[in-house]
C-alpha cells in the first residue's frame, strides 16, 4: 500500500507549488508572491493548509480551508490531487483531515467550488454529502475583434441626460470617493441575482484594505457613472489586469436599482473594455457570473463574450 502522509503547508517551501495548483483549480493565474501576500492578509481566517506526500517526500496534493469572514461557523475549502495520483486514497485522506479540523473548530457548514467540466470531482464531493446550490459560469471576450463604435450613441445619449462617466483616477481616488465606491459596490453586489444577500465586506475599512490597498487595484480601471442632477453614484464597472496575465478581468459591474433599464451597464462596460484594450493592452477580458444573473449574461453576450468552463457551487451541513 502506498504511504501517504500529511503535513502543514509551509509558505517558503510549498507556496510556489500551491500557487500552480490554485491556478488549475480557479482558472486564473496565481503566483507564489500573490499567494504569500494573500496568506499574510487573511491568515487569521485560514483554518488549515495541508500537503499530502508519498514516502519519497513528493507532493501529491493539498487542502486549504478558510473561515467565512462574517460567520466562523462556515468555511470554504480547496482540495487538489495530482491527476496521476487520483483514485489512490490521497483525496480521501486530505478531505477526512480537513472535515475533522472543521468540526473541531465548530464549523457546521462547508462550501467548495467544482469545475463544471470535471464530473469526477463533482462525484467526489457528492459521495461526501455535498449538493449543488448554484452554478457560476465564465465568459471571455476577444478584444481583437471587439467593435465598441455602435455603443457610442448610447453613451452620448446618457451624457445628454446628465450622466457623468468618470473613474476613480479622475476623481483623485480620495477617501470620500472610495467611500462612495464602497457603498455602490456593496449595494449592487448584495442585490445581484443568486447571492445570499450578505455584505461582501465587513465595513468601509475592510473594503479599503482588501480592495483599494490591493496590488491589483487600478483607480483608472474603476469606472463609475454619476447622476449630475442628484449627485448619486448610479453605476460602476471595475477591471484590472493581474501581473503575468495577457488578459484583463472584469471584477464587477453593477447598477443601482433606481437606475436600471437605462443601458447604463452596457455604457459603463464599454468604458472598462476600452481601458482593458487601450491602456492595459490586454488581448481579452474574462469575467464570471452566477448562472441566474440573466440580465448581465445577456449584456455580455450582446457585447460578444462567449461562455467558457465555470464552476458548480456545492455545500454540506455538518450536522
Amino acid at each position: 500500500m502506498k504511504i501517504i502522509s500529511l503535513r502543514p503547508a509551509d509558505p517558503g517551501r510549498d507556496f510556489g507549488q500551491l500557487a500552480a495548483w490554485f491556478t488549475i483549480l480557479e482558472g486564473e493565474t496565481n503566483t507564489e508572491e500573490s499567494l504569500k501576500g494573500y496568506y499574510e492578509r487573511e491568515k487569521h481566517r485560514v483554518l488549515r493548509t495541508m500537503v499530502a506526500e508519498d514516502g519519497q517526500g513528493d507532493r501529491l496534493g493539498f487542502t486549504w480551508v478558510e473561515l467565512n469572514r462574517e460567520d466562523v461557523r462556515r468555511s470554504y475549502f480547496y482540495l487538489y490531487v495530482k491527476p496521476e495520483q487520483r483514485c489512490r486514497g490521497v483525496g480521501g485522506r486530505l478531505y477526512g483531515d480537513l472535515e475533522q479540523a472543521a468540526r473541531e473548530a465548530g464549523v457546521n457548514w462547508m462550501r467548495v467550488d467544482v469545475l463544471d467540466t470535471a464530473p469526477e470531482d463533482r462525484a467526489f464531493a457528492e459521495r461526501r454529502g455535498y449538493t449543488e446550490f448554484g452554478h457560476r459560469i465564465a465568459m471571455s471576450l476577444d478584444l481583437a475583434g471587439f467593435d465598441d463604435r455602435p455603443y457610442e450613441v448610447i453613451i452620448e445619449h446618457l451624457k445628454a441626460e446628465g450622466f457623468q462617466f468618470t473613474s476613480m483616477e479622475e476623481l483623485g481616488d480620495t477617501e470620500e470617493a472610495q467611500r462612495r465606491l464602497y457603498a455602490l459596490n456593496d449595494s449592487t453586489s448584495m442585490d445581484e441575482p443568486g447571492t445570499d444577500g450578505g455584505h461582501p465586506w465587513d465595513s468601509f475599512e475592510d473594503f479599503q484594505k482588501r480592495v483599494c490597498h490591493s496590488s491589483w487595484y487600478k483607480p483608472g480601471g474603476q469606472f463609475v457613472v454619476i447622476d449630475t442632477h442628484t449627485g448619486e453614484w448610479a453605476a460602476m464597472s471595475a477591471i484590472t489586469r493581474l501581473e503575468g496575465n495577457d488578459y484583463a478581468y472584469n471584477l464587477h459591474t453593477g447598477v443601482s436599482r433606481p437606475y436600471r433599464g437605462r443601458k447604463l451597464a452596457q455604457a459603463i462596460k464599454i468604458h472598462a473594455l476600452r481601458y482593458a484594450r487601450d491602456v492595459l493592452q490586454a488581448v481579452s477580458v474574462h469575467t464570471h457570473h452566477r448562472s441566474v444573473n440573466l440580465p448581465m449574461i445577456a449584456i455580455d453576450r450582446k457585447l460578444g463574450y462567449v461562455q467558457t468552463p465555470g464552476m458548480y457551487l456545492m455545500e454540506k451541513m455538518l450536522g
